[in-house]
């Protein structure tokens, strides 16, 4: 029903910044939350940020507040996620997800998901 497909991944060093975008198709119209985890090699997915259907609402991880900022745009079907102050800790690859109108923090919260893009960051 909802086809999510995320990019702006890539190499960046210590201290830089990546923007991440994840553009939802099929059922757009639905009233969904977004959310973005994140999951490195050998580790569980992790939550990283959540926003409501229509964007008044946002969620972080404690590790992640201060530094990333979720945003969405529902004319385009997009949602956002700026990284600023990116960490070595940070390299991981990054997925967005759809689900409930709220703002939620779990991964079994969430009925779609996206392939996933590669964020690495360099000492």
């Amino acid at each position: 029903q909802v086809q999510l497909v995320e990019s702006g991944g890539g190499l960046v060093q210590a201290g830089g910044s990546l923007r991440l975008s994840c553009v939802a198709s099929g059922r757009t119209s639905s009233r969904h939350g977004m959310g973005w985890f994140r999951q490195a090699p050998g580790k569980e997915r992790e939550f990283v940020a959540a926003i409501s259907w229509r964007g008044g609402s946002t969620y972080y991880a404690d590790s992640m507040k201060g530094r990333f900022t979720i945003s969405r745009d529902n004319a385009k079907n997009t949602v956002y996620l700026q990284m600023n102050s990116l960490e070595p800790e940070d390299t991981a690859v990054y997925y967005c997800a759809a689900g409930s109108p709220f703002v939620r923090a779990t991964a079994g919260e969430y009925d779609y998901w996206g392939q996933g893009t590669q964020v690495t960051v360099s000492s």
